[in-house]
Formats: structure tokens, sequence, C-alpha cells
């Protein structure tokens, strides 16, 4: 009962991340103090998107769903639970890519509206 609390906790984690990631900029034009939190988030998010690397948590949470009894799954965090809302053929490379650009742009427009209202 402990690994599937724990494995859950750290999806809840992930999925919390992925979402400061992509709309932390929103955040930052409310309290541009969470830049120091957020620019490295989404240098972070965007390096894992481009390089195809796997998110630490992603072993960690099927890891903890192993230690509970249930069955891990093959692939990342965002093939497992975002591309199954998303694309349902799949995630590709470039779609990959793309996700990461995308949160790249949100978060460029976001700070240089910020920047721009301080100046």
């Amino acid at each position: 009962m402990l690994y599937r609390v724990l494995a859950d906790f750290t999806l809840a984690l992930h999925l919390s991340f992925v979402a400061f990631v992509a709309l932390g900029g929103l955040l930052v034009l409310r309290r541009p103090r969470l830049a120091w939190v957020h620019l490295p988030a989404v240098v972070w998010g965007v390096l894992i998107e481009y390089s195809g690397w796997t998110c630490p948590l992603t072993p960690l949470e099927i890891e903890l769903r192993g230690r509970a009894g249930a069955a891990g799954y093959a692939g990342g965090f965002i093939d497992r639970y975002v591309t199954a809302a998303l694309y349902p053929e799949g995630l590709t490379r470039g779609q990959q890519v793309m996700l990461g650009t995308l949160a790249l742009l949100v978060n460029a427009l976001c700070y240089g509206r910020l920047l721009a209202s301080r100046r």
C-alpha cells in the first residue's frame, strides 16, 4: 500500500512539474520572484524533450509501482500519460520536440511581457 501511495505521489509531482514548466510563465507574470525557480525548471523540461532523455521521476514511479505489485510500463512519462490523452497513435520524436518548443515559446512570451512591463 505504501509503495502505491508513493507511486501516485510521484505521478502527481511529475504532472505538477510538467504543468509548471509549460505554464509557469503565467505565474511569473503575477509573481516575478518565481522566475528563480521556474527558469531552471523550463531549462530542464525543454532539455528532456529535445534530448529524448527520460526524467528521473519516470523510472522512480515505475519502480514504486513494481514494488506495489502493479505492472510497470514502457516508455516515459509523456508517452504513458500525456500521449494517451493527446496523441492516440503515440508520441513521435517530432511531436516531442514540438512539445518542448511549445513550452519554450509560451514561456518566452510570458517573460517577454514581464520584461516589457518592467521598462
